[in-house]
């Protein structure tokens, strides 16, 4: 006897090793898929955010792409890296079960079975109201944190015009509608559990109930009886489970939906050119109508002919669609009809890629990222030594400046470059620019936040710069372009 005890201790101990093992094996290959799947999947979004229009980013909030890209990812790798093995196990526990109980009573085991149809039930009504919540949630989620994001980029603003009030009555409001979605998500979806507990009991009763009378008829054990008794709970497990990890697969639904969403939108596309032109114009508008919005045409008709080395003034009020002419050049916008040429060829005919390599641009809003001045510069072109940087910035007039910071050209700039003035932003813009050394120079308003005296030495480094260069300058004063 105690040799067959032994025996079933080795058998048990060998399967709880075995369990051990394949839990850690189980627990590693989850973990590179979760890990592997979320990271193809950033990378995808990554690459379609390169391939979506500028219309799209002008539609779409900056914080609300970002909690796609950051809250919805994190969302469905959680369910992947944890809830999807929990649904493995229960759905493996609820086969082994189901052999099992079939192996010792059949009639009985009907009796287990009853509460699936029941169970599913519940699934079934709780889980679509659950979906429409999660979905509100991570949409409420999106537009908070846009908000958030919107009033940490505009923070000297809002302190300027002692709108800290305001701004936090706004967020609270926004705070309130995010806790009211998820408040209402979680509920409906933990309504589940209870739901699926009653069930699981009515099956227990009634298990023991049956079984007592089977056993009292001597067609059943008490052994038999009380094996399916934990069996009754067991089988139970895996559904109250499954049904308890509905609110994390829900969750997960509504992130992946958002994310699928942006990559489902339509894209840049590449328009069908017309043949190519013999021309001596570097830069050719033909017969070019534009519009944002099909019922407000901003362009219906404009032509223009720009010969190498020639500077091009575009003056006008604001909203006269100065700008509009530059997003066309650069095709962040395709024109409505018309051709536009570059040296002949029509513009749709080259990648966006090949077409922007002509083109360098200093604008009025002076965007420069987190690093080194050194790497900041060299973002024109990023093959250029350290002396074409030195020798652009000494153009710019940008070199005296830096050399003033403690750190000189390795000087870090942080985010949105606050820690120096605006109109050393705008002189790094420029040296950019000198940098890229482009066929064609745009400038957008480009001096517009330097001084007076620091102005005059960009228009000496500009002649240089423009010398034999085609531009297009955009102003709202003409004396600004003279």
């Amino acid at each position: 006897q105690m040799d067959k005890v032994v025996q079933i201790l080795m058998l048990v101990s060998a399967l709880y090793l075995i369990a051990a093992l394949f839990s850690v094996i189980q627990q590693y290959i989850m973990t590179r898929v979760a890990q592997g799947t979320v990271y193809q999947l950033r990378k995808d979004f990554k690459d379609k955010m390169a391939r979506l229009p500028v219309s799209y980013y002008d539609s779409h909030q900056n914080g609300d792409i970002m909690s796609r890209m950051v809250n919805d990812m994190d969302n469905i790798q959680g369910t992947l890296n944890q809830s999807l093995i929990q649904l493995v196990n229960s759905a493996l526990t609820f086969v082994g079960v189901i052999y099992f109980m079939l192996t010792i009573s059949w009639q009985l085991s009907l009796v287990a079975f009853l509460t699936v149809p029941l169970s599913l039930l519940i699934v079934r009504i709780i889980a679509p109201r659950s979906q429409r919540y999660f979905a509100r949630q991570q949409a409420a989620l999106g537009l908070l944190n846009d908000q958030v994001e919107e009033t940490f980029a505009g923070h000297t603003v809002v302190k300027t015009f002692n709108q800290e009030q305001p701004m936090i009555m706004k967020f609270d409001a926004q705070n309130e509608d995010y806790y009211k979605a998820a408040w209402k998500a979680q509920f409906v979806s933990t309504v589940i559990f209870p739901s699926m507990r009653f069930v699981n009991n009515l099956d227990y009763l009634a298990m023991a109930v049956i079984g007592g009378i089977k056993v009292a008829s001597g067609t059943v054990s008490l052994g038999d009886v009380q094996a399916m008794l934990q069996y009754t709970n067991q089988f139970s497990q895996p559904i109250t489970q499954i049904a308890n990890l509905t609110n994390t697969i829900q969750a997960t639904v509504a992130s992946a939906e958002r994310i699928f969403q942006v990559l489902d939108e339509p894209e840049m596309t590449e328009l069908t050119p017309v043949g190519p032109i013999t021309t001596d114009d570097i830069v050719t508008f033909e017969h070019v109508a534009f519009s944002y919005q099909t019922d407000q045409p901003l362009m219906t008709d404009y032509s223009m002919s720009v010969k190498p080395g020639q500077m091009i003034a575009i003056v006008g009020p604001t909203g006269a669609g100065k700008s509009t002419m530059i997003n066309l050049l650069e095709r962040f916008y395709d024109t409505t009809s018309g051709v536009i040429r570059l040296r002949g060829a029509d513009t749709r005919g080259m990648t966006r890629e090949d077409l922007r390599q002509h083109f360098a641009m200093v604008l009025q809003e002076t965007w420069l990222f987190e690093g080194s001045i050194m790497d900041n510069l060299r973002y024109g072109r990023l093959e250029a030594t350290d002396d074409d940087v030195i020798t652009a910035a000494k153009m710019a007039h940008a070199d005296e400046f830096i050399r003033t910071l403690p750190d000189g050209y390795d000087t870090i700039l942080n985010q949105d470059a606050t820690n120096i003035s605006q109109g050393q932003r705008q002189l790094l813009t420029i040296a950019r620019a000198f940098i890229a050394n482009p066929e064609i120079l745009i400038l957008d308003e480009a001096t517009s936040s330097v001084d007076t005296r620091t102005e005059r030495m960009i228009q000496d480094a500009m002649a240089k710069l423009l010398a034999g260069r085609t531009s297009f300058v955009v102003a709202h004063r003409l004396s600004t372009i003279r």
